[in-house]
């Protein structure tokens, strides 16, 4: 048994270095595909401010990884190719892992290339110095030589760290988001100690809430301008059988609720007992039924146990175009109430057969908001293969110039690096419409991407909630 255990571990390390070896062979590789792809472009007539835009997108794809991180693999190709090849000899040795080679490349990047050819031959010339240095350890190393080089080089480092603040939104398990902030430090402890007064001002006067909750509350209350958190304006998209916001939680219909057929004339699918269809949230995703229906319910002054009355719903717009619907929308009626959250309902309706949301076209270039909105539920984050990023240009699959339609089946959400990087030469897209016909079993709606070397890779749309295939149903 201990010699079986003894060569398992020895397998774990061969397998270990194969994986940092084909690490550097595939930053090799892509240093290459660079060089090659923007020859290509430059014969294209490409200005020479964009050469190289899609190689990342290209590695991405190869890379089965999303845009962002395929730009990061091809900026440490470049890096250990060109500037650091001590750094790639370690990696491809196996002696540094793909991520600290990454820390390497990140850490030096404000150097001049003298300097980072320097810092490159310190640290990694000798192999066996590297041998039980932690990531701390080697990012400690790296900061104390660069400094001794190039004292100024912390200052460039420092200001293009404050460059590079964002905030962002991911979502969280139970219908919670993390909503996180990248800021200079003082200006986040700033932040933090203004939530923490606020916090332990209002529990010295008796307020119930814990810390946690009171500094959530307040960073919600400040941010939005609201007089309370719990008041922010909501739109909860209903992308979900036309009844389905009047049926009770065990997925009966409620009295008095008309139950009539469909726009198509065949009458809306029921949802089954005990599977009750979740709703779309904007910015977040998919979330129970149920819960949305809370959320109305609260925002209009009724009980959890009490519907939405069917006059909130039926004075909304009907949806444009023929068939089972495109969205409309409008804030739900209740009585007025300034302690109320303004919640608007978006009804957003579904083929019965194809489970797709009926088409539009127009015929202007832009795509107008209404089928914009159409696109952007049906997508819910970027388009492109590995990326989850979200949404941030409605693009016409077919170029516009090229006699795309400005129509459902032609559009496709993506984020503004992925649209950029088909811009470049090569890049062709086609879309496969949904059928409606019964008989007709079709995948959801796809688009095809070729890049510039004639790999070829598919995306299709998530099921929409409500949707046969969302519920256990056939695709």
């Amino acid at each position: 048994m201990e010699a079986a255990d003894s060569q398992l571990v020895d397998l774990l390390r061969v397998l270990e270095e194969l994986k940092s070896s084909a690490a550097a062979v595939q930053a090799r590789a892509a240093a290459v595909l660079d060089a090659s792809q923007r020859r290509a472009q430059s014969r294209a007539g490409v200005p020479a401010a964009h050469l190289g835009r899609g190689v990342g997108a290209q590695i991405a794809l190869a890379r089965r990884d999303s845009p962002h991180r395929g730009s990061r693999h091809l900026g440490l190709g470049k890096a250990l190719v060109h500037e650091m090849p001590h750094t790639l000899a370690a990696l491809a040795s196996g002696v540094l892992s793909e991520w600290r080679a990454t820390l390497l490349v990140r850490e030096t990047a404000c150097l001049d290339l003298e300097d980072r050819h320097r810092v490159d031959e310190l640290i990694c010339k000798d192999p066996d110095s590297l041998d039980g240095l932690g990531d701390r350890k080697l990012i400690a190393r790296i900061r104390s030589i660069t400094q001794a080089i190039d004292p100024a080089s912390q200052v460039r480092r420092n200001a293009k760290a404050v460059s590079d603040r964002y905030v962002s939104c991911r979502p969280a398990p139970d219908t919670m988001c993390f909503v996180t902030g990248l800021l200079p430090v003082a200006q986040g402890v700033a932040v933090y100690a203004a939530l923490s007064r606020a916090a332990d001002s209002l529990r010295a006067s008796g307020d119930a809430r814990s810390r946690g909750q009171i500094m959530a509350d307040t960073l919600v209350e400040r941010v939005t301008g609201q007089a309370a958190a719990d008041r922010v304006p909501v739109e909860v998209q209903l992308v979900i059988t036309d009844r389905t916001l009047f049926t009770d939680r065990h997925g009966e219909s409620v009295p008095g609720v008309d139950a009539s057929p469909g726009r198509t004339g065949e009458p809306v699918a029921p949802v089954a007992p005990g599977r009750d269809a979740p709703a779309y949230f904007p910015g977040y995703g998919i979330v129970p039924g149920g819960w949305a229906r809370d959320l109305i319910r609260s925002a209009l002054g009724l009980g959890n146990n009490q519907q939405p009355p069917p006059a909130a719903a039926s004075r909304q717009e009907s949806p444009p175009g023929a068939g089972a619907g495109a969205g409309a929308g409008a804030p739900a009626s209740s009585p007025p109430d300034e302690q109320r959250t303004p919640v608007t309902l978006r009804r957003l309706y579904l083929d019965t057969v194809s489970g797709e949301l009926t088409a539009m076209e127009s015929k202007a270039r832009a795509f107008p908001a209404g089928l914009a909105r159409m696109i952007r539920t049906r997508d819910q984050t970027c388009r492109t293969p590995w990326c989850d990023a979200p949404i941030r240009h409605i693009d016409h699959v077919e170029p516009h110039a090229e006699g795309g339609p400005t129509s459902y089946a032609n559009g496709q959400g993506l984020c503004e690096a992925c649209n950029q990087a088909k811009e470049a030469p090569g890049w062709n897209s086609s879309s496969t419409p949904v059928s409606s016909r019964r008989n007709d079993v079709s995948p959801r709606h796809t688009v095809r991407t070729t890049t510039p070397t004639g790999h070829t890779y598919s995306s299709m749309a998530p099921p929409l909630p409500g949707a046969a295939s969302a519920i256990g149903g056939a695709s």
